[in-house]
């Protein structure tokens, strides 16, 4: 049994998860911790080295390969998890992330679009495909992974998408609890991660750009209380809690995981 399993006693037990973005970072070690933990899970990612990751998993976990920047991505990611478990009791949206940090009137037209199409519409088309599935089972339970930086430098059209997962999270938590779905947030700050395997940014980043980089290194770091990044421990445990039945009286909330920055 692993340490996770043994220490929260399998809270996913009998439960199916999606969880996006699963094939690195924050969204791996949530598909990974929630199989150990017991639940049956689909890992979706429109990289193919997720079908990797599932096989590492301590528990039932399967890959999924789609792209989520498309209706038609979510729609067969849904259709895959009904499929191959029945139900879906929890969707884990964490996909998203900025491509490019600049001031905004730095970003081409197309780039804005980019970063809107990247962190708002996944989690979007997300659940809204995986509504109807979860009203005719009686419930079910969407944890949106936003972010912090609704205020902060050198990535406007970002913090304008996560901006927008916060009022769809808040939204659809009114609109659904009568139907017995919770919808939550996490808002993690700066998080320190192993490189992506796939870059954020395919084109690499100029010398510009990395200066507006450590521009916002230094804006993150200073604007926690604690100093810090976190880990990539301290976001995956807070998204799990909000996923579990222990956090059942909790919906329509968005939690900083940002050492004390609010965002």
């Amino acid at each position: 049994m692993s340490n996770a399993a043994s220490i929260f006693g399998g809270r996913f037990a009998g439960k199916v998860m999606v969880v996006t973005g699963a094939a690195q970072g924050i969204g791996r070690g949530v598909a990974l911790r929630a199989a150990a933990e017991g639940g049956r899970v689909l890992l979706a990612d429109r990289a193919d080295f997720v079908h990797a990751v599932a096989t590492e998993a301590d528990g039932e976990a399967v890959a999924f390969v789609c792209d989520l920047e498309k209706y038609d991505g979510a729609a067969a990611m849904v259709a895959e998890a009904v499929r191959r478990f029945g139900r879906i009791d929890i969707l884990i949206n964490n996909v998203g992330g900025a491509i490019r940090m600049r001031p905004f009137a730095e970003f081409a037209p197309e780039q804005i679009d980019a970063e809107i199409r990247r962190s708002l519409m996944p989690t979007l088309y997300a659940c809204h495909a995986v509504l109807p599935v979860m009203q005719a089972q009686g419930g079910g339970t969407i944890v949106n992974v936003s972010s912090n930086a609704t205020r902060g430098i050198h990535r406007v059209p970002y913090s304008a998408a996560k901006g927008g997962v916060n009022a769809l999270t808040q939204s659809l938590a009114m609109e659904y609890a009568e139907s017995l779905i919770r919808v939550v947030a996490t808002a993690p700050g700066g998080t320190e991660a192993p490189a992506r395997r796939i870059p954020r940014n395919p084109d690499g980043d100029d010398a510009r750009e990395q200066g507006w980089m450590r521009d916002v290194v230094e804006q993150v770091t200073q604007s926690s209380f604690q100093k810090r990044y976190g880990n990539l421990d301290e976001q995956i445990a807070p998204i799990l809690f909000l996923a579990s039945d222990e956090a059942s009286y909790i919906t329509g909330s968005i939690l900083p995981v940002a050492g004390g920055d609010l965002g």
